[in-house]
């Protein structure tokens, strides 16, 4: 059987391709059929049921718009197929829809939609915090929550915040970065100025969640194994009605000084048999960065064993 995928777009065409048409290669590979370059596009040949699957999973991996990076083309297919419809999280950006990558990546985001409070636990990379937010922007925009909320707690990773100039805000910026560039990788810079400005949208340190009741909203905790268990009480017993929270966290990073346990890995043990409470463990397979930091994380968590 052969069928044809049109791209228009010769630049786009070129970039699936790549250099020295590696990703053809890996395309080929993976999808299990031929494949050859025309004009506007591929034709894809081979038996009836591999050509359709192909033909469908290409498609995805076009309107998803990742780089095309032999890489980031490989890490599309690591776990089978990731572009299902039903695991597609719309958001109001030119990406339009953002996906789950591997199979715990998309048990992750069936459980953040079954469950109203979701451990995610993994090293870096495994899409923990921009999964979330991901699910976190598709509920405001579709009207199931009136709010989202980003916390971090405040620890510094090695470096003083003390002597930096401004208020706590203006300090904590750099350190909250990542959560605002998962925003701005889903929604319209414009409208998320405005939400930050009516609340809507909230990014805070942990230690100004104290005394508050978090109803309506879609909450991420983030970097929570540099939480004492007190400051994982404390947050947890914040959770309101009509809520999601995602508490995402590291096990083999914490930041804590003085060897100061993480509340994180005691949180797990206390909680992990309630039934109304899901975890999640990503592992270096998840990482969909790139292959180098797959083996970075390999080679630590030797280290981390022995």
């Amino acid at each position: 059987m052969q069928e044809f995928v049109k791209i228009e777009d010769p630049t786009l065409l070129a970039s699936l391709v790549g250099p020295y048409d590696r990703n053809l290669k890996i395309l080929e590979k993976e999808l299990g059929v031929e494949i050859f370059l025309e004009k506007e596009g591929f034709s894809l040949r081979g038996s009836s049921k591999s050509v359709k699957k192909a033909k469908t999973l290409l498609e995805g991996l076009l309107s998803s718009k990742a780089p095309f990076t032999p890489e980031a083309v490989s890490s599309y297919f690591r776990g089978g197929n990731f572009r299902d419809k039903e695991e597609a999280i719309e958001v109001p950006s030119s990406k339009r829809f953002i996906y789950p990558k591997t199979r715990t990546q998309k048990e992750y985001v069936r459980a953040i939609r079954n469950y109203e409070l979701v451990f995610s636990i993994g090293p870096a990379g495994t899409g923990k915090t921009y999964l979330a937010c991901a699910l976190a922007v598709n509920y405001l925009f579709k009207g199931k929550v009136g709010r989202i909320i980003l916390t971090r707690p405040a620890i510094e990773a090695g470096e003083s915040l003390g002597f930096l100039p401004g208020d706590m805000y203006e300090k904590l910026g750099p350190y909250l970065r990542p959560l605002y560039d998962a925003l701005y990788d889903m929604m319209d810079a414009q409208t998320i100025e405005d939400h930050l400005e009516t609340g809507v949208i909230e990014v805070a340190p942990l230690a100004y969640m104290r005394g508050r009741t978090l109803n309506n909203a879609f909450i991420i905790l983030d970097e929570a194994q540099n939480c004492t268990l007190e400051q994982l009480k404390m947050f947890l017993t914040r959770l309101g009605f009509d809520s999601k929270t995602v508490i995402t966290g590291d096990i083999t990073q914490s930041d804590l000084p003085g060897g100061k346990p993480s509340g994180l890995l005691t949180s797990i043990k206390l909680l992990e048999k309630i039934e109304q409470i899901k975890f999640i463990y990503l592992t270096d397979k998840d990482v969909v960065r790139c292959e180098l930091v797959q083996r970075i994380i390999k080679a630590y968590e030797k280290i981390r064993k022995e």
